[in-house]
């Protein structure tokens, strides 16, 4: 099973806003990944799908690839904080105000999916018994477990 990650580090996003679009893809097979991406309007999505591209392209380049990008799906993605640049905002009355520009890394990693195995069964017959179609308990056999509730139906006298 052959694993690959992509990192992007420096993006100017929060990684808030940044795991927001990853949450979106994570378990996903890459190409519904891709299609994600390409239709959600945040704009790190972009960023996202550079990674997530470069991660498909570092798991072909692997020995042991099958060749099947089919097979491949975002077995984890997150974003980490990176640093964030400070800066100055001028206020009224001679104060300043600091804002925080800041930064996140985000890293996607992709997985093979195994090959499904079909098991095929040498005697397809069932040996359970079973309840015979159409018949059903009798009405009576089945009592409550008489708990708080009271019944509502009179008893015929």
């Amino acid at each position: 099973m052959v694993q690959a990650e992509a990192t992007a580090r420096y993006i100017r996003t929060s990684a808030q806003k940044a795991g927001l679009v990853l949450a979106l893809i994570r378990g996903r097979a890459v190409n519904h990944a891709l299609a994600t991406l390409q239709f959600t309007k945040k704009t790190v999505a972009r960023d996202i799908e550079k990674v997530l591209r470069s991660a498909i392209a570092n798991a072909q380049q692997k020995d042991g690839f099958g060749g099947d990008v089919e097979r491949l799906f975002v077995s984890s993605c997150y974003a980490n904080q990176g640093p964030s640049a400070k800066r100055v905002r001028p206020a009224p009355m001679g104060r300043a105000f600091r804002v925080l520009k800041r930064t996140a890394h985000l890293t996607v990693h992709v997985s093979e999916r195994p090959e499904k195995v079909v098991a095929v069964a040498a005697d397809t017959a069932d040996k359970r018994p079973r309840r015979p179609q159409g018949k059903k308990p009798a009405a009576g056999a089945r009592k409550s477990a008489g708990g708080s509730r009271k019944s509502t139906t009179k008893a015929k006298e």
